[in-house]
C-alpha cells in the first residue's frame, strides 16, 4: 500500500546507528542458525536435503531484516512454511499462495502488570506445563505488537476481576484466532485490497505483518477473528475465491475509466489524456522547454525532480513509462483536474502539465524548504509552540479552502506539507485527492496508514472529516517531532487504531487547549470532529492568548 516506509543507508549515520545496524545483522545470522538447528534436531525431512541450508539462508536474505527479528524462531516450521509459500507464489506467478491455520493468543499473568506475553506451546504445538481447556493450537508466527499486548493485559484484568478465573495464582487468558499467510506478486495497493477483502467477508484483523522480498513478491501474515467456525480449509477456499474475484475486478478497472472521470470529461486514448479545459488558460507544457536538475524523490509510479521552466524553478513529477496503465493515468488526470481548480497561498501552485504519453508529468512551484517530514525526521528539526501554531494555521487555511471547494485530500501527512524559503507551509500532492461526490461520502481506502482515519482503514463510508483526523496526527507530530506509532509497523498501527482505539500519547506538559483540540480531531466518530474553519479559529485564538501570556510574563519579571 501506499506505505510510508523511509529508505536509508548506513553511510553517514552516527557511529551508534552503524553499530546498531551491525548488531541487528549479527542477530539475523544467529536467528537463521537457531531455526536451522531446531529443524535438524526435529529430523525435519526437508531440512536434511543437501541444498536446504542455502535455500533457508536465501529466504532470510530476500526478506527485510525486520522479518528475522520479528519471527518466532521457536516455531522453525513456520519459517519453512513462509519459504515454501514464496516459492509457490513464484511458480504460480499470477495466483497467490495461501495458508490458513488456527492459532492461540493468550497471556499468563500473576497480577504483575509488567508481565510479558508468554507462549506455552512446544515446537510441535503441544502444551507445556500449564493445562487448560482449549489450549490446542500453536501461537502465531510473529510476536504481538505492544498495542495488542496492552489490550490483552487489560482484558485479562477484567477477566480476573469478574471472577472468571479458576485459579488463585497465575491466570491464563486465551483466544482462538486464525493466522492467514498470503504470498503473491507484490503490487501497488496490495495491502489495501487485501484488508478491504477481509472486511467484506467479516474478518477482523487483530495483528498484521507485511514484508516485500527483493525479487518482487510479498509475504503478508494476518491474525484475524470473527470467522464463524473452525474450518480452516473452508476459510482458505473462500479467500482464494475472493482474491481471484478481486484480481478480476482490478483488471476491469484497468480496462475502463472510472465513471466519475467520464462525468467530468476526462477521457483516455492511446496517445494522450484528454482533460477538459474552460478555454481561459493554457497549461499544456512543451516538454522540450523543461530542464531537469536533480531527482528529489522516487515512488512506485513516478519520480520527482527539481528543474526549471522558462527561468522559473519548478518541481516536476514524472510518471514512469512502465507504470502507465489506465488506473495510473486516471489518478494523473484527476490530480491535474484538481490542481487547475485551486488557487490559494497555502496550496502548492500548479504551473502546467504534459499529457501526451509516454511523458506524463506535472509542474508545480518549487518549495525550497522541503517537506515537514524531512525537517522533523531527517534533519531532526524542532518547532517551538509558537512555530507549531503558525504551521498548523497555514495547513488549516489550505485545508479549509480545499474543503470549501468540495475537495478531500485523502493523504494529509507531513510528507505532503511543503515549506518555502520563508517557512510558509503549503498543502501538496493531490495524487489521491478527490472531488467529494454528491452523497457526501466515499468508500475507497487510500492515504497512508500512520495518518489514516479509522473509517478509511475500516473501508467504511467517509467524508472530509477523514482529513481532520489526519490533521490531528500531523499536529501531534509537529508538537513531538516523533513518527506516529514509531514502535509499530504502518499496518500494525492501522489495526490498532481501528480495533483498539489507539492514539498517539500526548506529552505531559501539552497546552490544555491543544490537548482538547487534538482529542476532538481524532475522535472515532467523524461527526464529533471539528471543521477546519473552526480549527483555524481555535489556533488563531491560541496564538493570541499565548502572545498575551508571554507579554504578561515579561512585565512581571521586570
Amino acid at each position: 500500500m501506499m506505505e510510508d516506509a523511509v529508505s536509508f543507508s548506513s553511510r553517514g549515520l552516527p557511529e551508534s546507528s552503524q553499530s546498531r545496524i551491525t548488531r541487528k545483522r549479527r542477530e539475523k545470522v544467529e536467528i537463521f542458525q537457531e531455526v536451522l538447528r531446531r529443524l535438524r534436531e526435529s529430523n525435519d525431512e526437508e531440512a536434511n536435503q543437501p541444498d536446504f541450508e542455502d535455500e533457508l539462508w536465501a529466504h532470510f536474505t530476500k526478506l527485510p531484516l525486520r522479518y528475522a527479528l520479528d519471527v518466532n524462531n521457536e516455531r522453525a516450521q513456520d519459517v519453512v512454511m513462509h519459504k515454501n509459500l514464496l516459492k509457490m507464489a513464484h511458480y504460480q506467478n499470477t495466483r497467490p499462495a495461501v495458508e490458513v491455520r488456527l492459532v492461540q493468543i493468550h497471556r499468563i499473568s500473576d497480577g504483575n502488570p509488567g508481565d510479558s506475553v508468554h507462549s506455552t506451546f512446544s515446537e510441535k504445538g503441544g502444551a507445556q506445563g500449564t493445562e487448560h481447556h482449549g489450549s490446542m493450537h500453536p501461537p502465531p508466527a510473529f510476536g504481538l505488537s505492544p498495542s495488542t499486548e496492552l489490550a490483552l493485559e487489560e482484558a485479562n484484568k477484567l477477566y480476573v476481576q469478574d471472577g472468571n478465573s479458576a485459579v488463585s495464582g497465575n491466570s491464563l487468558l486465551f483466544r482462538s484466532s486464525y493466522e492467514i499467510t498470503i504470498s503473491t506478486l507484490d503490487k501497488p495497493k496490495l495491502l489495501t485490497r487485501l484488508t478491504s477483502l477481509f472486511s467484506e467477508i467479516g474478518l477482523n484483523i487483530q495483528e498484521a505483518h507485511a514484508f516485500s522480498t527483493k525479487d518482487g513478491y510479498s509475504l503478508d501474515v494476518f491474525v484475524v477473528d470473527s470467522w464463524g467456525n473452525e474450518e480452516t480449509d473452508q476459510l482458505r477456499s473462500v479467500l482464494l475465491k475472493e482474491i481471484s474475484n478481486m484480481e478480476s475486478a482490478l483488471n476491469q478497472v484497468l480496462l475502463s475509466p472510472k465513471k466519475e472521470m467520464v462525468k467530468v470529461g476526462i477521457n483516455f486514448t492511446a496517445n494522450y489524456v484528454d482533460i477538459p479545459s474552460n478555454g481561459s488558460e493554457a497549461w499544456e507544457i512543451d516538454a522540450a522547454l523543461l530542464k531537469y536538475e536533480y531527482k528529489i524523490a522516487t515512488g512506485s509510479t513516478g519520480d520527482l525532480y527539481k528543474g526549471s521552466f522558462q527561468n522559473q524553478e519548478v518541481a516536476i513529477k514524472v510518471l514512469k513509462a512502465e507504470c502507465l496503465n489506465e488506473l495510473v493515468q486516471k489518478d494523473f488526470a484527476q490530480e491535474v483536474y484538481i490542481l487547475r481548480k485551486v488557487r490559494h497561498k497555502n496550496v502548492v501552485q500548479f504551473i502546467g502539465a504534459c499529457t501526451k504519453p509516454p511523458l506524463l508529468c506535472i509542474m508545480t512551484e518549487f518549495m525550497s524548504g522541503g517537506s515537514l517530514y524531512d525537517f522533523l525526521h531527517k534533519t531532526k528539526g524542532f518547532f517551538k509552540l509558537p512555530s507549531v501554531l503558525k504551521v498548523a494555521i497555514d495547513v488549516s487555511k489550505g485545508m479549509s479552502y480545499l474543503h470549501q471547494n468540495n475537495i478531500i485530500h485523502r493523504d494529509l501527512k507531513t510528507a505532503n506539507l511543503l515549506m518555502d524559503e520563508n517557512q510558509l507551509v503549503k498543502v501538496a500532492d493531490f495524487g489521491v485527492a478527490r472531488v467529494q461526490v454528491q452523497s457526501g461520502v466515499m468508500t475507497a481506502e487510500t492515504g497512508t496508514y500512520r495518518w489514516m482515519a479509522p473509517e478509511v482503514i475500516g473501508h467504511r463510508p467517509y467524508d472530509r472529516k477523514a482529513d481532520v483526523f489526519s490533521f490531528g496526527i500531523v499536529l501531534w507530530e509537529l508538537l513531538t517531532g516523533k513518527l506516529p506509532y514509531e514502535y509499530l509497523t504502518p499496518l500494525q498501527a492501522a489495526v490498532a487504531v481501528v480495533q483498539k482505539g489507539l492514539r498517539p500519547t500526548l506529552p505531559t506538559h501539552t497546552h490544555p487547549m491543544l490537548v482538547e483540540l487534538l482529542e476532538r480531531c481524532w475522535q472515532q466518530d467523524p461527526c464529533l470532529r471539528p471543521e477546519f474553519s473552526e480549527i483555524l479559529e481555535i489556533l488563531q485564538y491560541m496564538t493570541k492568548k499565548i502572545i498575551e501570556e508571554e507579554k504578561s510574563s515579561k512585565r512581571r519579571s521586570l
